[in-house]
């Protein structure tokens, strides 16, 4: 387990090192010179020198790389362009909205998603099990600015059940939850058709293999088989999904925070953008990175530690 830990852990650090060294390099993968970009008409050649100084643009490639890597492992992610506020101060303000929003998508992307899942493996192949099938894909197909921009139109101004803009705030839980409820809902529709095709799959499965059987054998309940005996097992397959939905769910709050004007990670970065401030591009894209990186070696330790037949696996490919 621990050598099985410390490559998962290696892994991990070198794919964040990398980002990190792309990162580092991406100022200069932008055509034009970024100072010039950012002063626009007001680029006279003075400016143009102490902006360039001051986003370290002055000094050769390999020096900037290696002192944006020696700071940003310290935390020091460097300060915005004009205000010199820390970069990682504007995250740490940026990230609670950012981070609620995508948790709070995937609680109902599970709450809705697995017993959709489960209702349609109950009766397979039945006529319910097609439409439950047919609304998976409609599920799937419908990104989260598509999604958002529709209960926008719906719940917000055709019919002002919600709030159309804002986050409201963690001080009022009500309006705060008012505000959530669509953004929420935006990001959890396209895991509800993945997760109910996940669990209906490994459901499936699980109920054709032996052990069900000898269970039936037996006389058990198909009710207490069902769900003491097969689900447990095929919900294994879901804790593999979990890294992958918590980059994706913080990736697309991008989209959602910017069609409900919410303040957050992704607006930040939206932000910096269009001012071409890097530092906080850069730092924004890092943290997105992180929390990647982490959800998925969090999902590979549950996975071997949740099923056994990996860790027998290994051991018996290991030589004597």
């Amino acid at each position: 387990m621990l050598v099985y830990l410390a490559k998962r852990v290696g892994l991990a650090a070198l794919v964040v090192l990398l980002v990190m060294l792309f990162l580092a390099t991406i100022v200069h993968l932008v055509p034009g010179d970024p100072a010039k970009i950012i002063l626009g008409q007001h680029a006279t050649p003075d400016l143009i020198a102490q902006v360039r100084q001051q986003l370290g643009l002055d000094q050769p490639v390999t020096t900037q790389v290696w002192s944006f890597l020696e700071r940003a492992v310290q935390g020091d992610l460097g300060s915005q362009l004009g205000s010199n506020i820390p970069v990682s101060q504007l995250i740490g303000q940026a990230l609670p909205d950012t981070a609620i929003l995508a948790l709070s998508s995937i609680v109902l992307a599970l709450g809705i998603g697995i017993p959709f899942g489960i209702f349609a493996a109950r009766r397979p192949n039945s006529l319910l099990d097609r439409l439950t099938g047919g609304l998976s894909i409609v599920f799937l197909a419908g990104f989260p600015y598509v999604v958002g921009l529709l209960l926008l139109i719906l719940f917000s101004v055709t019919w002002p059940f919600f709030p159309a803009a804002g986050s409201g705030s963690l001080s009022h839980p009500l309006d705060y939850l008012d505000h959530l409820v669509l953004p929420a809902v935006s990001l959890a529709v396209p895991w509800w058709g993945y997760l109910g095709r996940v669990v209906r799959a490994s459901l499936l499965e699980v109920l054709g293999s032996q052990y069900i059987r000898t269970a039936r054998a037996f006389g058990l309940r198909d009710r207490v088989i069902f769900y003491r005996c097969a689900l447990k097992n095929a919900l294994v397959p879901v804790v593999a999904l979990f890294g992958m939905m918590l980059g994706l769910s913080l990736a697309g709050t991008l989209y959602v925070e910017l069609i409900f004007a919410r303040p957050g990670l992704g607006s930040l970065a939206y932000g910096a953008l269009q001012q071409r401030d890097w530092g906080v591009i850069r730092g924004a894209v890092l943290v997105y990175v992180l929390f990647f990186v982490l959800g998925n070696l969090v999902a590979d330790l549950s996975y071997r530690f949740l099923d056994p037949r990996i860790r027998v696996e290994e051991a018996v490919a290991v030589p004597v």
